[in-house]
């Protein structure tokens, strides 16, 4: 498996096409797309060019998130915006806040973020509205360009609840199965495995983070090629834990 950070990725303004930007990098690095490769690309650069960038001075806090604010020493402009991201708050001390994101990531801040998004501090950045058809919107024009089937994925850096340390992971992926069902495979033995599925999508997205890097490396995009498959394509949503399996809510 190789894993290619593509070169000279412009800094992505509200309504760039991500696509030609991509498929410009891929012609730089003098690399054509081939079947089965799959394009990691970062979540900031997906929500700019969807414009999902806020101007917080035009952010009117109410009263729970100026309350919460206080409690856990964050800006009020900054707790309205991570509230209308959410669904409920996980865990709230100074300096942290652990939210459910209304498409039901558990994570810091529901996504919302400052760094990398701008010049100036006053702006903050959501998660696109829709990460597993952003995935499928990039996916089917590079496949259409290139002529060749392609997977799509969008990462970004979370935490661990029992680890220190960020990791990325998936938060929407197209053309390939984010869940792969091992259940029933044979192990090294020949015993039946019971519980395994592995987590594809968000292993691909880890190993695309260690060449696309988590600070001022501006290298937003991945090319990751040799992997194989032969399950379904499934979206990111499908890998969310329902409530009845989550032993932890």
């Amino acid at each position: 498996m190789q894993v290619l950070a593509l070169p000279g990725m412009p800094m992505v303004q509200a309504g760039d096409d991500l696509v030609a930007l991509i498929e410009a990098a891929l012609e730089r690095a003098a690399l054509r797309l081939q079947a089965r490769d799959v394009l990691v690309v970062a979540q900031k650069i997906v929500s700019k060019a969807e414009g999902r960038a806020v101007d917080l001075a035009t952010v009117t806090p109410s009263a729970k998130a100026i309350e919460l604010a206080a409690q856990v020493q964050k800006d009020p402009g900054v707790v309205e915006l991570i509230l209308s991201e959410s669904v409920r708050v996980v865990r709230a001390r100074p300096g942290l806040l652990i939210m459910e994101h209304r498409l039901g990531f558990v994570m810091a801040n529901a996504g919302v973020d400052h760094s990398n998004v701008a010049d100036q501090p006053e702006q903050a950045l959501l998660l696109p509205r829709d990460p597993d058809g952003s995935a499928e919107a990039l996916r089917a024009r590079l496949s259409a360009d290139a002529g060749v089937p392609l997977g799509v994925i969008i990462n970004d850096s979370f935490g661990r609840a029992w680890r220190r340390g960020i990791v990325g992971i998936a938060i929407g992926a197209a053309g390939l199965p984010a869940l792969i069902d091992l259940r029933g495979k044979p192990d090294l033995f020949g015993r039946a495995l019971q519980v395994s599925i592995s987590g594809f999508a968000d292993e691909i997205a880890a190993a695309a983070s260690l060449v696309m890097g988590q600070g001022d490396e501006g290298q937003p995009v991945a090319l990751v090629r040799g992997l194989a498959w032969d399950a379904p394509d499934m979206p990111v949503a499908g890998t969310i834990r329902p409530p009845a399996e989550d032993l932890f809510r």
